[in-house]
């Protein structure tokens, strides 16, 4: 097991004389409520935008509510968007959860982050979660111009479940079910609901995220497990690739995801689709929503960002 950054240490021990208690133990509400309380307690204030603002898009099941940031120095049109899709397991998360990431990302990039607020398992299974973030994705391409938005620079990102929506929304990008992306960002992400995973095995104990805490989500969002081989719920038994958009794929060593994420970068790059692949191997899952305990943070999303700018 490769050793965890000091950050980390800190942090888990912190953990552990709090009390705290892991998401598989809880009800999804009590998860969701301490999951924003988490997010709460180790996040620093939001950068200032010049412009944050509500939007909604009309979904199977009514408006998906949706979350503008506009970055200082965008200009007013023509400008590039990245649709971005919270973690959580499919169960917790928000727009709240992860509004430091975006107003980051939207600073960073001098450009546009519109965020998704899906609706959440064990209420509305698989396949809701998706459904939303393909209207949010279809509505942002027909309402571009409206927005000053370039249509032809859309990209898709996320963490975690997050990551998971974003890879099945680039290949079905690829396949014309979905408006063309220009990129997908894949940060710690979840590409195997079959959790075969080499990581499932050692991550097990001691962390946030461990194999029983992605069984717990996975049962709640997709509870069928005939369904979990389904290329729209694991993108990494998709019979190919080939052709999607050029990605980032974002691993941690102390994260039961770890081994899928390498397996789809690596897939992605002999299947002829430019990736950068950033393996941290002293960190673990979930950093990016808790920059006030791990120092790294601000230089990976640092990173995301001018991945993406190369590609814009």
């Amino acid at each position: 097991m490769p050793a965890l950054h000091p950050h980390v240490l800190a942090l888990l021990r912190q953990a552990q004389e709090a009390g705290g208690k892991p998401f598989e133990t809880m009800t999804p509400a009590q998860a969701r409520e301490a999951h924003a309380a988490r997010a709460r307690a180790l996040q620093t204030p939001g950068d200032p935008l010049p412009e944050v603002r509500p939007l909604q898009a009309p979904g199977p099941a009514g408006p998906v509510p949706l979350r503008l940031y506009r970055g200082a120095g965008a200009p007013a049109a023509g400008l590039p968007c990245l649709l971005f899709l919270h973690g959580g397991g499919w169960v917790l998360g928000s727009l709240e959860t992860h509004d430091w990431v975006c107003r980051r990302l939207a600073r960073l990039l001098g450009a546009c982050v519109v965020a998704v607020d899906y609706r959440l398992a064990p209420e509305h299974r698989f396949p809701a979660a998706l459904e939303d973030c393909v209207a949010a994705l279809r509505w942002l391409r027909a309402e571009a111009p409206a927005l000053g938005i370039d249509a032809a620079r859309l990209a898709v990102g996320g963490d975690s479940a997050g990551g998971n929506l974003a890879a099945v929304l680039a290949l079905m990008a690829r396949d014309g079910t979905v408006p063309p992306l220009a990129f997908q960002m894949l940060l710690y992400p979840a590409v195997d609901l079959a959790m075969t995973g080499e990581s499932y095995e050692r991550i097990t104990q001691g962390l946030p995220l461990t194999a029983a805490t992605m069984r717990w989500f996975i049962d709640h969002y997709l509870p069928a497990p005939m369904d979990r081989t389904a290329w729209q719920a694991s993108p990494l038994r998709a019979r190919s690739l080939a052709g999607s958009a050029p990605a980032l794929v974002l691993t941690c060593g102390h994260d039961p995801l770890c081994s899928e994420g390498q397996l789809y970068a690596a897939r992605l790059e002999r299947e002829n689709v430019r990736v950068a692949a950033l393996h941290l191997a002293d960190q673990f899952h979930g950093i990016l929503t808790m920059d006030k305990a791990i120092g790294p943070v601000a230089g990976v999303l640092a990173l995301a960002a001018e991945t993406l700018r190369g590609v814009w």
